[in-house]
């Protein structure tokens, strides 16, 4: 019979509490020793439920591309697609300004906008 991840966890846990050596759990388990330090310590704080998989996504990502910026590049890259590079605008600035899409964007962001495009300004 197979266990499911947190009940092989949760085995983990027992084994330690029960006083067997760390270092021969991990090598049982197949996991570092950190691993398992985090596996007791994620059950003492949440039980059982807290040995679930846990997302691995950060929470924020503070440089991401803004929404404004994202949705001019895919406008420049569906309107001029690759391959099409002689008829790409020359002068990106004046064209992200006369675009209705972002009219808000302001010097700064326009850079980072050219720069997403590979283009110089």
């Amino acid at each position: 019979m197979e266990l499911s991840i947190m009940e092989q966890r949760y085995r983990a846990v027992i084994e330690i509490q029960n006083g067997c050596p760390l270092t021969e759990v991990a090598a049982r388990y197949g996991v570092s020793r950190q691993t398992i330090h985090t596996w007791k310590n994620r059950y003492l704080q949440g039980g059982l439920a807290a040995l679930s998989d846990h997302s691995h996504r950060p929470r924020v990502c503070p440089r991401r591309t803004s929404a404004e910026i994202e949705a001019a590049v895919c406008e420049m890259r569906r309107l001029h697609p690759a391959g099409a590079a002689a008829a790409w605008p020359t002068n990106w600035a004046a064209w992200a300004w006369a675009r209705p899409v972002v009219p808000e964007i302001q010097r700064p962001a326009l850079r980072v906008l050219c720069l997403l495009v590979e283009v110089r300004y």
